[in-house]
C-alpha cells in the first residue's frame, strides 16, 4: 500500500526502522504532537497497513491509581505585566541590548549576521483488621500517578518530600520525563522584546507583532536519557490565562534546542515567540506533554 501523506510516510517510515516504539517517541523525532501521530497511526493501522498501535501499563497500578486518583489543580499565577524594552534574565552573549538586562551570563555566542537568516504506587494506608472502638480516621489521598519501574511509584510510607515547580528567573527546577528520565531545567533569560534579535537573523514582524525569546538549559542528572525535544512544551502564560506557543523559527545568533540530553549532560537552547505586542505576559511554563501535570514547571517573571 503507498500512503501518499508525507507525514504518514515518515512516521511509517521512521516505526519501520525500530519495529516498536512508543507513540511519544515518534512524535518527539519527528516534532510533532503526540496526539496526531497516535491519531495517524490508528488511522493507519485501520487501513489495512500490518501495524498494531497499542498500550502498555501496570493492570495492578492502574486499578488502584483510578480506586485512589485525586483532584489535579492547575497553576495560576498572579496577574503582571512586561513592558516593552525589558530584557529578564541575563543576557548570553554580547549583544546590543535594548533594555535592561537580569539573570547569569551564559554566553557568549557568535554575534548575530543579518545574512543568517510510572511496582507500586503510594496509596492511603488501608486499617488494620479487627474490630474497632472508634471511627477509623480517613487518610489524606496521594498521588497515584507515574511511569513504571520510576521512583514515582514507591510506596506510600516511602512517599518522597515534594520538589517545587515553580521559580522565578534564574531558577532551576528538577522534574522527571514521561520515560523516567530525571533532570533539572534552568530558566537563564527572556528577552522581551527581542525583535532586534528577531529581523536579524532575516525574519520580519508584521505590524503589531513583538517577539520573545527565551533561553533555557536542561541538565540530564538521571541514567535514562532524555530522548525529546527539551523545549517541545515550553509556553508562554499571558496575564489573561492563554498561552503562547513557540514559533517555528531558530535564530541564528542564539541556537535552538536539539533532540536529546544523555545522562550527566547538560543542553541549552532558545526559544522564540511572537505574539501581539499588547499582549503581557508572568510566566514560562514547561511541561512533558501538551497539558499541564503534576511534573509542570512554572517560572513567574516579575517587572
Amino acid at each position: 500500500m503507498v500512503t501518499p501523506d508525507p507525514v504518514d510516510a515518515r512516521l511509517l517510515a521512521l516505526l519501520a526502522e525500530s519495529g516498536r516504539a512508543a507513540v511519544h517517541e515518534l512524535a518527539a523525532k519527528l516534532g510533532m504532537d503526540p496526539r496526531e501521530a497516535a491519531t495517524r497511526l490508528i488511522t493507519l493501522s485501520g487501513s489495512g497497513l500490518p501495524l498494531l498501535v497499542g498500550v502498555e501499563c501496570d493492570p495492578n497500578g492502574i486499578r488502584k491509581a483510578l480506586a485512589n486518583s485525586v483532584a489535579w489543580g492547575s497553576y495560576s499565577g498572579p496577574p503582571g505585566s512586561t513592558p516593552a524594552g525589558q530584557v529578564r534574565g541575563t543576557p548570553s552573549g554580547p549583544y546590543p541590548q535594548q533594555g535592561s538586562v537580569r539573570g547569569t551570563p551564559s554566553g557568549p555566542y557568535p554575534p548575530y549576521s543579518p545574512a543568517q537568516g510510572p511496582a507500586s504506587q503510594p496509596f492511603p494506608a488501608q486499617p488494620q483488621a479487627g474490630p474497632q472502638s472508634g471511627p477509623v480516621p480517613v487518610p489524606e489521598p496521594m498521588s497515584t500517578w507515574g511511569v513504571p519501574g520510576t521512583s514515582g511509584w514507591a510506596r506510600g510510607d516511602q512517599q518522597p518530600a515534594p520538589r517545587s515547580r515553580t521559580g522565578k528567573i534564574g531558577s532551576t527546577l528538577e522534574t522527571e520525563g514521561l520515560e523516567g528520565a530525571r533532570f533539572t531545567i534552568q530558566l537563564v533569560e527572556v528577552v522581551d522584546p527581542a525583535d532586534f534579535l528577531f529581523t536579524a537573523a532575516g525574519y520580519k514582524l508584521a505590524p503589531g507583532e513583538r517577539a520573545v525569546v527565551v533561553h533555557t538549559e536542561l541538565s540530564n542528572t538521571g541514567k535514562v536519557p532524555f530522548n525529546a525535544l527539551p523545549d517541545m512544551y515550553l509556553v508562554l502564560m499571558t496575564k489573561t490565562g492563554e498561552t503562547v506557543g513557540k514559533a517555528p523559527v531558530s535564530l541564528s545568533s542564539r541556537p535552538p534546542h536539539k533532540i536529546g540530553v544523555q545522562p550527566g549532560e547538560t543542553a541549552g537552547g532558545h526559544t522564540v515567540y511572537v505574539l501581539p505586542e499588547d499582549t503581557g505576559i508572568f510566566s514560562v511554563r514547561w511541561s512533558a506533554r501538551p497539558e499541564p501535570d503534576l511534573n509542570t514547571l512554572v517560572w513567574t517573571i516579575e517587572d
